[in-house]
C-alpha cells in the first residue's frame, strides 16, 4: 500500500515541481497556457470521455449528485464558521467549496485507480466546474447572467458528449483516439501550471490560508461519508468521492477573485497554502481509501 501511495503522489508532485522549477528561472505565459488548456485540451478530453459509449454515464448519476452535495454542502457547513470568525464570506467560502478537481483531481484519480477511473474523474470535474461558473459567480456577483455558462467550451463539450453518448451516436475510432490524445495533454499541463502558480504564494495572510488548508478538506470529508451511505456508493465511485472531497481549493478561485476584485491576495493565500497542505492531507486520505474502500490490485 505504501508503494501504491508513493506511485500515486510522486508523479503529481514531480510534474508540479517541474513547473515550479521552470517558473523560477523563466517567466512562462501561464495565463495563456491555462486559456489554451481550458478552451481546447480539457474540452476535448471531456467530450471524448463522455462520448465514448463504453462509459455507461447513467451509472455515474449518483456520483454527480454526491459531488454537488460536497461542493454546496461545504458552503453551508462553513458559512456560520466564517461569520463567527468575522471572515468575509465572499472571500472565504468559494475556495472552500470549489476544489482543485482539474489540476490535481484528474491526474490524482487516474494515477491512484487507473484509466478506469477517468469517467468518474471527468464527471466530478464537470460538476465542480459547472457549479463554480454558476453558483460561484452568483456568490460574487448576483447580477451575473447564468447564460454565460453556456459560452464555456467545457459546458458545450459536456452537453455534446452527453448527447452523443445517450443518443447512441457512433463515432469513428480514429476520431475518438485523436481527441483522447489531445485531451491527454491537459492533465500534465494542469499540474505544470499548478507548480508555476506555487511561486506566487503570499504568506502575508498565512493564518487565513492555514485555516482554509484545514477546513477545506475537513468539510468535504465530513460531508462525503453520509452522502456515500445515503446514495449507496461503493467501490471505485466511493473511493473517487473520498479523494474529491479532500482536494484543496482550485487555482481558478484566485483568477475569479482577481476578475471581481474580491480580495485576491487573501484568496491566493487560501488557494496556494491549501495546495501545500495537500502534501499532508492526500497521503492520509489515500491510506484510508486503499485500506477500507478500494484496496489496490
Amino acid at each position: 500500500m505504501t508503494a501504491q501511495i508513493i506511485a500515486t503522489l510522486l508523479p503529481v508532485f514531480l510534474i508540479a515541481g517541474c513547473g515550479t522549477l521552470y517558473g523560477r528561472f523563466r517567466t512562462p505565459d501561464i495565463r495563456g497556457l491555462n486559456t489554451l488548456n481550458m478552451e481546447l485540451f480539457v474540452p476535448l478530453l471531456v467530450f471524448a470521455v463522455l462520448a465514448d459509449r463504453q462509459a455507461p454515464l447513467a451509472d455515474y448519476a449518483k456520483l454527480a449528485l454526491a459531488a454537488a452535495g460536497v461542493v454546496l454542502g461545504s458552503g453551508l457547513v462553513l458559512w456560520p464558521v466564517a461569520r463567527w470568525l468575522k471572515l468575509e464570506v465572499k472571500t472565504f467560502l468559494p475556495p472552500m467549496m470549489f476544489n482543485n478537481s482539474g489540476n490535481m483531481g484528474l491526474p490524482l484519480l487516474v494515477l491512484a485507480f487507473g484509466e478506469q477511473a477517468l469517467p468518474a474523474a471527468v464527471v466530478l470535474f464537470i460538476v465542480e466546474m459547472l457549479l463554480h461558473f454558476s453558483v460561484g459567480l452568483y456568490m460574487l456577483s448576483p447580477h451575473t447572467p447564468l447564460w454565460r455558462l453556456l459560452r464555456m467550451p467545457i459546458a458545450l463539450a459536456s452537453l455534446a458528449g452527453l448527447a452523443v453518448n445517450l443518443g447512441g451516436v457512433p463515432l469513428p475510432g480514429w476520431g475518438l483516439e485523436a481527441m483522447h490524445m489531445l485531451g491527454g495533454v491537459s492533465i500534465p499541463l494542469m499540474l505544470f501550471a499548478l507548480g508555476v502558480r506555487m511561486l506566487d504564494i503570499d504568506f502575508g495572510d498565512w493564518r487565513t490560508g492555514l485555516l482554509g488548508a484545514v477546513l477545506c478538506p475537513l468539510s468535504g470529508l465530513v460531508l462525503a461519508w453520509p452522502l456515500i451511505v445515503w446514495l449507496e456508493l461503493s467501490g471505485l465511485q466511493a473511493a473517487a468521492l473520498w479523494v474529491f472531497a479532500a482536494l484543496p481549493p482550485a487555482v481558478l478561485n484566485y483568477l475569479v477573485a482577481e476578475q471581481y476584485r474580491q480580495e485576491p491576495h487573501k484568496v491566493a493565500s487560501l488557494v496556494l497554502i491549501g495546495n501545500l497542505g495537500s502534501l499532508m492531507v492526500m497521503p492520509l486520505v489515500l491510506i484510508l481509501v486503499f485500506t477500507h474502500v478500494y484496496p489496490p490490485g
